[in-house]
């Protein structure tokens, strides 16, 4: 007897409760492509003399003269920034060894400075026509070229709607399945990726650059993942 009431007790308290308790927790992403509008590239000069102020002379009198193009193509102040500067010796080494069949040091043989600036670039029509005249005035090194959205934050709030619909969807599907329906909203985190072509390197380029260095800026990703929580309803109770 006391069995089969203990049974029916445990049945009793099994209809009383929801039949799901808890909550669903989603990821969801949202993605936007957009066409860059402003760059930003490092270029410099290195400049090698017999001694460090020989090599520094040099390179002051190229850098000044770089920064003086960058300005009157139209690059603002602020967008020019030291980003580099260095002077190094030149070693040469040598197989001789001494009387005790040590290896000698190394002797300097010449100066290295190397001076480089980091340039925002807000007219992408004026890219390659920079990085032409770059080199012409002495630039012998451009490190890199990457692209940019001066203000994302539109393509940001897009991505954002796109991510929490995203996880919204899939929510639904679930719970739909579990035979329950979505509850009141518990929490959200996001995390955004920024996707970009990645800055490729341009050496060397004063024997060919005869003309406006063709660019292409393509397009830009802009991702955002979300993390959204939700509380179950029991669609029987």
């Amino acid at each position: 007897m006391r069995r089969l009431i203990a049974i029916a007790s445990a049945a009793l308290l099994a209809t009383a409760l929801p039949a799901y308790a808890g909550e669903v927790t989603i990821e969801g992403r949202g993605e936007v492509r957009a066409a860059p509008d402003m760059a930003t590239i490092n270029s410099g000069v290195t400049t090698q003399g017999a001694t460090a102020r020989e090599a520094l002379d040099a390179n002051t009198a190229a850098m000044a003269e770089l920064i003086d193009t960058l300005k009157e193509a139209g690059i603002e102040a602020r967008d020019i920034q030291t980003s580099g500067f260095s002077v190094n010796p030149n070693y040469v080494y040598s197989d001789d060894r001494d009387e005790n069949g040590y290896s000698l040091p190394p002797r300097i043989n010449g100066y290295q400075v190397s001076n480089s600036v980091t340039v925002v670039i807000r007219d992408l029509e004026d890219l390659g026509n920079i990085l032409d005249q770059s080199v012409t005035v002495g630039a012998n090194t451009v490190n890199g070229v990457s692209f940019s959205v001066a203000d994302p934050s539109d393509l940001l709030d897009e991505a954002r709607k796109a991510a929490f619909a995203d996880a919204r969807r899939k929510a639904e599907l679930y719970v739909g399945v579990a035979g329950a329906t979505l509850g009141d909203l518990e929490s959200i985190s996001e995390r955004a990726d920024y996707g970009a072509p990645q800055p490729y390197p341009m050496y060397a380029m004063a024997e060919r650059a005869a003309s406006a260095v063709p660019v292409e800026a393509g397009e830009l990703t802009f991702s955002v993942t979300v993390t959204v929580a939700w509380d179950l309803d029991n669609d029987d109770k």
